[in-house]
C-alpha cells in the first residue's frame, strides 16, 4: 500500500508541477489513475465520484439503507448551482453512488435540508401501505437575490415512493415563504412524539426558528432562540435539534447543533452546540459558555440521521472549511465527509458534554499491525515505523498530559499533535504537513482547550486518511478534525515525552484501515 500511494503521489507531482497541461491531458491522466485512486483521495471517508460537494443533507435510514444526500454541483469542482447528490450504504462506510436526487427548478436552487419517513402518510403524498420519504429543503432564487430582494430563500418539499431512488417535486411548492430574513434556510424536520406533530428547525441569520405542522406541507411559526447566546461571529446555518439521555442516569436533555460561518474557534466555519430543554413549542438553555462539537477547522454543517433502527443519534459532517474549501489541491473531486459518529451526552465535572465518537462499524475496517506498550523517560522519544501511515488508526490510553505525536514522511513533511498539561491544551500543527500554500491561513496551528478533561486514564484515538486527520480524546469529549495534504504517505511516528515524569502508554494499537471503494 505504501508503494502504491507513493506512485499516486508521483503522478500528482507531474500534474501539480505541470499546470500548463491541457485539460485533455489532465483528464487522460486521471482516467489512467482510476476513480477513487487519485492523489489525496480519501480511502475510507465518503467523497463524491467527481466535482463539488458540501453539506450533508437528508440523512435518513429506511428499509435497511442509510441515505446520504449532499449539496452537489455536477459541472465543476467549485461551488455552483446546488443540487442534491445521493449515496446509499448498509453500514455508513461502504457507499454506493446514486443518480442526482434533486435538481434546481423554477423556484430556485436546491440548498440544504432534511428527510423524514412519513410513516402515517400525514402528507398524503404516499399511501398507508407505501409511506413516502419526504425531503424538506431550502429553495434559493438567484434572480431575486441579484435584484436585491429579501425573499429569495423559501422552503420546498419533494417526495419519493421508491425508497429514495427517485423524487417528485410537490406541486404546491414553496411550502414556507419568507419576507423578513435574508438568510432563511436549512430546515431540519423531525417527528415530535409527545405533541404528535412535525417540527421544523431552521435558521434566520443570527437565530433559530421553530415551526410545527400536521402534514409537512403547512407550517406554523412557534418560537425563536439564540440571538444573545452562543457564538455570533457569522451566519447561523444547518440546525439540528434532538433529545438524548444523559449517560448513566435517567435524565434526558435536548441538544441543539448550530453551524456558524465564520466565527469558529480556529477560524472560518465550525459547529457549536447547546444543551437545554424543548417543550414542544420552544427550546431553552441556561448554558453560558460557547461549546464546540469539534475544535478542528474541518467539520462543518453536520447533522444527524432520522429514523435510525436502534434510536441512536448518528452524525456526519462536511470535512472542509469555507475559508479555503474552493481552493484545496484536488482536481477530480472536491471535499469529503467525516467518519460517521455516534453522539452521546455525558455529565463530566458537573458540565453537560456532547460527545462524538466513530460508530462501532468502523472496527470492521481495522487490520491490526502493531500493539505495544511503551514507557518514555522525560525528554525521551520513541520512534515507530508505519506500513500504512496515511490509512491508519492509532489508539491508546494514558494518564499523561504532556506528550507530542509527530507523523513524518520521506519528504520531510510532518503533522504534529501535542498535549500540554500545564496549559490544559491540545494543538494540531499542519504547518509542514504537505501542500498548504493554496490559502494563507491553512498552515496555522489549531488549538483545543482541555479544561474539563477528567483526571486519570483517557483514551486517545487518531484516524489518518489520505487527506485528513480526526482526533478523539476521552471517547469524543474533545475532537479535532482537519484536512492535510501530504505528498507521500506518513512512514514514521515519533512520540516525545514533554513532561517531567515517565510517559506510560498502555496498549498502543496501530491498525491499517481498509479502503471502502472497489
Amino acid at each position: 500500500m505504501k508503494r502504491i500511494l507513493g506512485f499516486y503521489f508521483s503522478v500528482f507531482l507531474l500534474l501539480f508541477g505541470a499546470c500548463k497541461e491541457t485539460p485533455e491531458r489532465t483528464e487522460e491522466m486521471n482516467k489512467e489513475i482510476g476513480l477513487y485512486q487519485e492523489p489525496f483521495r480519501p480511502q475510507y471517508h465518503f467523497s463524491p465520484p467527481e466535482k463539488w460537494m458540501n453539506d450533508p443533507n437528508g440523512l435518513l435510514y429506511n428499509q435497511g439503507i442509510y441515505h446520504l444526500f449532499y449539496q452537489y454541483y455536477p459541472d465543476d469542482i467549485v461551488w455552483g448551482p446546488m443540487h442534491w447528490g445521493h449515496a446509499t450504504s448498509a453500514d455508513m462506510l461502504h457507499w454506493k453512488n446514486k443518480p442526482i436526487a434533486l435538481y434546481p427548478d423554477k423556484n430556485g436552487l436546491i440548498f440544504s435540508g432534511s428527510a423524514v419517513l412519513d410513516v402515517n402518510n400525514t402528507s398524503g403524498l404516499g399511501t398507508s401501505e407505501n409511506p413516502p420519504i419526504v425531503a424538506v429543503f431550502t429553495y434559493h432564487d438567484m434572480e431575486k437575490e441579484k435584484a436585491g430582494r429579501i425573499d429569495f430563500q423559501t422552503q420546498g418539499v419533494a417526495y419519493s415512493l421508491d425508497n429514495g431512488e427517485s423524487f417528485s417535486m410537490y406541486v404546491g411548492n414553496p411550502v414556507l415563504l419568507n419576507t423578513e430574513f435574508r438568510d432563511f434556510r436549512d430546515p431540519k424536520v423531525f417527528w415530535d412524539e409527545k405533541k404528535e406533530q412535525w417540527v421544523m428547525a431552521l435558521v434566520a441569520g443570527d437565530h433559530l426558528r421553530l415551526y410545527r405542522s400536521d402534514n409537512l406541507l403547512e407550517w406554523t411559526y412557534m418560537s425563536r432562540f439564540g440571538e444573545r447566546l452562543g457564538a455570533h461571529g457569522g451566519v447561523w446555518e444547518c440546525p439540528d435539534l434532538f433529545e438524548l439521555q444523559v449517560e448513566g442516569t435517567e435524565e434526558r436533555k435536548w441538544a441543539l447543533l448550530i453551524s456558524i460561518n465564520p466565527g469558529a474557534p480556529n477560524g472560518g466555519s465550525g459547529t457549536q452546540y447547546f444543551i437545554g430543554d424543548f417543550d414542544g413549542v420552544s427550546f431553552s438553555s441556561d448554558q453560558k459558555e460557547e461549546k464546540w462539537l469539534d475544535w478542528g477547522t474541518d467539520n462543518y454543517a453536520g447533522v444527524t440521521y432520522n429514523n435510525t433502527p436502534d434510536g441512536s443519534r448518528i452524525f456526519i459532517g462536511w470535512m472542509s472549511n469555507w475559508a479555503y474549501a474552493r481552493d484545496t489541491p484536488t482536481e477530480v473531486w472536491r471535499s469529503a465527509m467525516t467518519l460517521p459518529r455516534n453522539l452521546s451526552l455525558s455529565k463530566i465535572n458537573d458540565s453537560y458534554e456532547l460527545l462524538n465518537y466513530p460508530v462501532a462499524a468502523v472496527a470492521d475496517l481495522l487490520v491490526e499491525e502493531t500493539t505495544l506498550s511503551v514507557t518514555i523517560p522525560p525528554g525521551g522519544m520513541e520512534s515507530i515505523g508505519l506500513e500504512n501511515g496515511s490509512q491508519s488508526e492509532f489508539k491508546f490510553t494514558t494518564a499523561a498530559r504532556d506528550l507530542m505525536f509527530t507523523f513524518k514522511n520521506s519528504k520531510g513533511e510532518q503533522l504534529v499533535l501535542e498535549l500540554d498539561g500545564s496549559e490544559k491544551l491540545a494543538t494540531l500543527d499542519r504547518s509542514e504537513s504537505g501542500v498548504i500554500d493554496f490559502e494563507e491561513t491553512f498552515g496555522s496551528i489549531q488549538q483545543m482547550p482541555l479544561d474539563n478533561l477528567p483526571e486519570g486514564l483517557v483514551e486517545i484515538r487518531i484516524f489518518i486518511d489520505a487527506s485528513s486527520v480526526e482526533v478523539f480524546i476521552n471517547r469524543g469529549q474533545y475532537v479535532m478534525t482537519a484536512q492535510v495534504f501530504p505528498m507521500n504517505s506518513f512512514s514514521d511516528l515519533e512520540i516525545v515525552n514533554s513532561g517531567t515524569t515517565p510517559l506510560k502508554i498502555k496498549d498502543l494499537q496501530v491498525n491499517e484501515v481498509l479502503g471502502v471503494w472497489e
